[in-house]
């Protein structure tokens, strides 16, 4: 996806009423567009404000036009922003006339395109801007800018330089037969080595604590009929997002809704009741619940705690997905006069709630976070899956260099793809289909 050689432009606000709406304009020698939808080329950088212009030179509209020259912009060429009413019509017409004067138009992610390719950004960034905007919560937002900030290439680039002294060191040691390398040179290999396992771990660790924040987490409520796995679900949401009913087969399809537990986004699932049934309708309910867990992060298994694991529950724990975390919430303690409580038996965690009243409400969100792999850590940044698959990728050929310190030709090339699996990260090493893959995920006009 190799960026057009055109002036391109776009609406880069949401395509919806507002007070104002920006048209962008990214391209080099930008004066004939200017002089046509301004009547003059703006001073740079100063927001000047101005009629926008049609080709009879009848007023479109009235608003501020921000220039600014190459290279010092976003995209880093002449970029130009005119902002004005936010009017859907209004933001048609101006773009009409970008067009008019020799503009295209822009596709989706095409601005952040060419400032990953002028420099401006690496490609760790680009994607921030676009988690950044999709985030959907504090937590999130907060990661995504440090991102932006450049934290999370900081942190790798850090890593690469420690890493290129470590083969620096190697490929001289490569000149000397293994009797003759000096024992120095074999203890500093050592210890750099060790140094860059341990730097990885904890990038790696921040990197997946942020994966979890723009991700989120999989939950899947499961049960037998009348068990409040309903009830659950709106308790956790705060809202009554799914009937409750004491007529088992209320819930006859998956709902969905996703809540925030400490600022981590989760996706909490409500299903039917497993049973057998002779209801065509019901059956297609729980066969739905059976592929939905077969896809979940964690399964919370709800049972009534007035009646304890009967038999059907038992047959629905040995009949579930085998590698997927499950909790036992034993639900309705408050018909039992029950306090709240968490215990493990059977090597299984149990969690003993009322959905009704909310008793155990904070034990069952404690032990989500803890499940997701979530623990709070500062300087945590956006991190996506193809970034974490990178750095296991990466720890994976660096224990590999561990194992190989006798043939340093073998160790030398391990470390080299490493390096190589580190630089896909920011973009120094990456294909053109993954740029491509990239990029088309962004919103037009960003």
């Amino acid at each position: 996806m190799l960026p057009r050689p055109d002036t391109i432009a776009a609406i880069a606000t949401a395509p919806a009423r507002g007070g104002i709406g920006v048209i962008r304009v990214s391209g080099s020698n930008l004066g004939v567009l200017m002089r046509g939808v301004l009547g003059k080329i703006p001073v740079p950088r100063h927001a000047v404000y101005s009629s926008f212009l049609d080709a009879q030179g009848e007023v479109i509209d009235r608003g501020i036009a921000l220039f600014f020259p190459a290279p010092h912009s976003y995209t880093g060429e002449d970029v130009l922003e005119l902002q004005g009413h936010g009017g859907l019509a209004v933001m048609q017409l101006l773009v009409q006339r970008c067009l008019e004067l020799g503009a295209c138009p822009a596709q989706p992610g095409e601005f952040t395109q060419r400032a990953f390719l002028n420099d401006k950004l690496d490609l760790a960034q680009a994607e921030s801007v676009a988690d950044l905007i999709d985030a959907t919560t504090a937590q999130a937002a907060r990661s995504a800018m440090r991102s932006l900030q450049g934290d999370f290439s900081r942190a790798i680039r850090q890593l690469v330089e420690r890493l290129i002294g470590l083969r620096i060191l190697v490929e001289a040691m490569l000149d000397f037969p293994e009797e003759e390398i000096p024992g120095p040179d074999v203890a500093r290999r050592n210890k750099q080595l060790e140094l860059l396992g341990g730097e990885l771990e904890k990038i790696l660790d921040l990197a997946q604590q942020g994966s979890l924040l723009r991700e989120g987490a999989h939950i899947v409520l499961a049960g037998r009929p009348n068990v409040g796995k309903s009830s659950l679900l709106n308790c956790l949401s705060g809202e009554e997002v799914a009937l409750v009913s004491d007529l088992p087969g209320t819930t006859r399809d998956v709902i969905r809704q996703a809540v925030q537990i400490a600022g981590v986004p989760f996706h909490i699932v409500d299903t039917a009741g497993l049973r057998a049934t002779p209801d065509a309708v019901e059956q297609m309910g729980v066969a739905r619940a059976r592929s939905t867990m077969q896809k979940a992060d964690a399964i919370l298994i709800l049972l009534d705690a007035t009646a304890g694991i009967c038999p059907d529950d038992q047959k629905i724990l040995d009949d579930l997905p085998p590698g997927i975390p499950r909790l036992l919430i034993h639900n309705k303690i408050d018909l039992l006069d029950q306090p709240a409580r968490m215990d493990q038996a059977g090597g299984e965690c149990h969690i003993h709630l009322s959905a009704k009243t909310g008793a155990g409400l904070e034990l069952l969100r404690d032990k989500l976070l803890a499940l997701a792999g979530w623990h709070q850590e500062a300087g945590v940044f956006m991190a996506r899956e193809r970034h974490v698959r990178a750095l296991l990728a990466a720890r994976e050929h660096l224990r590999r260099a561990a194992g190989e310190t006798r043939l340093a030709e073998i160790f030398a090339e391990e470390l080299r793809l490493t390096q190589e699996q580190l630089n896909s990260i920011t973009g120094e090493f990456s294909t053109d289909d993954l740029l491509g893959e990239i990029f088309s995920r962004f919103c037009i006009g960003k």
